[in-house]
């Protein structure tokens, strides 16, 4: 028995059962653990998810238009679906993850810091609308608790709490138009250092820009000069921004939404391409070789040429060609406009273009001129109509409404654009309404075969070797409409070449007159008149010429 019972004691047999019974609950418990931090490690990803989907539906409405952030906050809360499968905290909203809070920022520093949120209020008087500034988003998703699958038996541990935030913003790429930039002309300079000045183009459609060019960048830009951008293709220099101005399709890549790089080297040179869109052909650097240069099948204008004009300097700025009138009643002329008020209608100009704003248009010591480069969207319609729809007996199409008035003609409000008069043409030309031929020629001054005649439609596209004149839809570019970037040029202290400026806004403009010297106004003057935001794809009746990509991305 005493043998038996020492013989027990030294076996070893079974000895790995106790301990095994021992360590089971730990086994239990860091397995336990292991399963439910891959849970938790889920959720999280869930939430995540939840987060950068909704930032990134929200941020595709931020168009800078009406009601973008009413329309975001329903695109982040509803176009995505996310469940959380590891969730157990007895949700009233069950699997779904949930938006708590949304917020909106003028820039990426001011969404990741959560600082100077942007409100869906109504702006007060001059202050932008707060849709046009909303360009980033962020999204809160609610906290959940993570459904452990073992924890719970052994008690140990609780999740707390999962939340998660993203960050999304709308990147933008602006291609088949110039690269051309404008300091915004809505800029003083006087702003605080926290302020960063807006351009709400809704403010300003119909008003005229003057813009005045800057060369080689030896001075700060100010507000009202245009310049170039670097779109890193074609020819260096001046050659290069004849082809980007000239082309129909401008060479180099994209133009970014944002980010953008300026090009010096602009000369008043340059804009003669520009001119190519109005028919004139001043020289045979005005088109460079390598691309097309056709006009626009509306090329009303301010000057005329003879009626027998052919010729070497038939399509040129020339006596012998395309010329200002050097007599008699000229608008922008030394008498007229003599006051800020439309033309008294005893006064016909021989020629006359779609006019700048009067403010524009009268000389610097008349009351009430312009100083800065924005107009007041106040035109001479009248003196237009007048000038450029007269019937073979004499008699013109007047203001008002009347029988025989161009509003009753056109159906075009009181305040029409110069865009909607120039859309309207190109719809009726050739037309004779209340007998006046639409775009039709018309004899300015003198007789016979050399009469001094007015054009509305092309003359040289053709003879130039440029193609036919194109008239503007859905997949053909409007050679007098262009987009723009808007760039605050006191605060990024532009000055020649400079990388990587924000973009205020992308606008559509409307270029008013080719860009000669006249005794009001210079070569190196671009006017154009505001047509609105550039809009993603096609814009309006006379789309195609822009295409606005945009792409939702991260930030955080």
């Amino acid at each position: 028995m005493l043998r038996s019972i020492k013989r027990l004691a030294r076996a070893k047999q079974g000895s790995v059962a106790p301990i095994v019974a021992l360590s089971l609950v730990g086994l239990i418990a860091a397995g336990g653990l292991a399963v439910d931090f891959a849970q938790l490690a889920n959720l999280d990803t869930e939430l995540q998810n939840a987060a950068d989907q909704s930032a990134l539906a929200g941020v595709t409405q931020l168009d800078g238009q009406d009601g973008a952030m009413q329309r975001a906050r329903a695109a982040a809360r509803a176009l995505v679906a996310n469940d959380t499968r590891f969730a157990n905290d007895a949700n009233a909203d069950g699997q779904a993850a949930t938006v708590a809070n949304i917020y909106f920022y003028a820039s990426s520093p001011d969404a990741e810091a959560d600082e100077n949120r942007i409100e869906d209020t109504a702006p007060s008087e001059g202050e932008a609308d707060p849709d046009s500034l909303a360009k980033f988003i962020r999204v809160d998703i609610t906290a959940r608790q993570a459904r452990y699958a073992m924890t719970p038996i052994v008690g140990l541990v609780n999740s707390g709490n999962i939340a998660a935030s993203a960050v999304a913003g709308l990147g933008s790429a602006i291609c088949k138009t110039p690269p051309v930039m404008i300091c915004n002309p809505a800029e003083t300079g006087a702003e605080a250092e926290d302020v960063t000045p807006g351009f709400d183009a809704s403010l300003y459609i119909g008003k005229g820009l003057r813009l005045v060019s800057v060369g080689g960048g030896t001075g700060g830009w100010a507000p009202g000069n245009f310049g170039y951008l670097d779109s890193n293709g074609g020819s260096n220099g001046a050659p290069g921004l004849r082809e980007a101005l000239g082309w129909t399709a401008p060479p180099g890549e994209c133009q970014p939404g944002n980010g953008v790089d300026t090009k010096p080297g602009a000369t008043v040179t340059v804009t003669d391409s520009l001119n190519t869109r109005f028919d004139i052909y001043d020289g045979d650097v005005s088109c460079p070789s390598g691309g097309n240069c056709p006009s626009s099948v509306n090329v009303v204008k301010d000057t005329n040429r003879p009626g027998n004009a052919n010729g070497g300097n038939a399509c040129k700025l020339h006596n012998q060609g395309w010329s200002l009138p050097n007599t008699g009643v000229r608008y922008y002329g030394y008498d007229y406009p003599r006051t800020n008020a439309a033309l008294p209608t005893s006064i016909i100009p021989l020629a006359m273009g779609h006019p700048r704003d009067i403010c524009h248009s009268v000389g610097s010591g008349v009351s009430g001129h312009c100083n800065g480069p924005i107009g007041t969207g106040v035109w001479d319609r009248d003196a237009y109509f007048r000038t450029n729809y007269r019937r073979s007996d004499g008699t013109y199409w007047t203001g008002g409404t009347a029988a025989g008035s161009w509003q009753d003609n056109t159906d075009l409000p009181a305040n029409a654009t110069r865009y909607a008069v120039y859309v309207w043409e190109i719809a009726n030309r050739g037309d004779v309404i209340d007998g006046v031929t639409v775009l039709g020629p018309r004899v300015a001054s003198g007789t016979g075969a050399n009469a001094a005649t007015a054009y509305g439609q092309s003359q040289c596209s053709i003879p130039k070797g440029q193609g036919a004149p194109l008239e503007p839809g859905e997949n053909t570019i409007d050679r007098r409409r262009i987009s723009v970037a808007v760039v605050n040029c006191l605060r990024e202290g532009v000055n020649g070449a400079e990388d990587d400026l924000e973009v205020v806004k992308w606008i559509d403009v409307f270029l008013v007159e080719p860009s000669i010297n006249r005794e009001r106004t210079g070569a190196g003057d671009v006017y154009v008149e505001v047509i609105g935001e550039t809009l993603s794809g096609a814009a309006g009746s006379t789309g195609g010429q822009v295409v606005r990509r945009d792409k939702p991305y991260l930030v955080k």
